[in-house]
């Protein structure tokens, strides 16, 4: 089933010499490297250009789709994480209400959650799953 999509990682790779579209393929350690590195000096964020259709599939076979889509949450984690609004869509609201009164837990939390966030989503599906006893 497809959880990622091709578009949502072609617009995060336009920022990808920040490591975006890595962390929302579920290449954490990558995306890291990336940011600290400018996407390998720019040359790795061009050759990505090529590789999106591979992470793209290796993201849908590796993460669970469920009721929690991961392009909303991403999008939500991207644009409004510092207000916790990703973690109120994934129904952790005690979490999402400290992430709105610290400011991301201080920019902590949004690092952590750009590192986890498909596995928690991942995990929300599984416990969401009708094939779930």
């Amino acid at each position: 089933m497809n959880t990622h999509s091709k578009l949502i990682g072609y617009l995060l790779w336009i920022f990808g010499f920040m490591g975006a579209h890595r962390f929302y393929f579920g290449r954490p350690i990558s995306g890291t490297i990336y940011f600290f590195t400018l996407g390998l000096f720019f040359i790795g964020w061009l050759v990505d250009l090529f590789l999106i259709p591979s992470m793209d599939r290796e993201a849908d076979i590796h993460y669970t789709a469920g009721l929690i889509d991961y392009n909303l949450g991403w999008i939500l984690l991207t644009f409004l994480g510092i207000f916790g609004v990703h973690r109120f869509y994934l129904g952790k609201w005690i979490t999402g209400l400290v992430y709105l009164l610290t400011g991301g837990l201080f920019l902590v939390g949004i690092i952590y959650d750009f590192w986890t966030l498909n596995e928690q989503i991942s995990e929300k599906n599984r416990a969401n799953s009708p094939l779930q006893v």
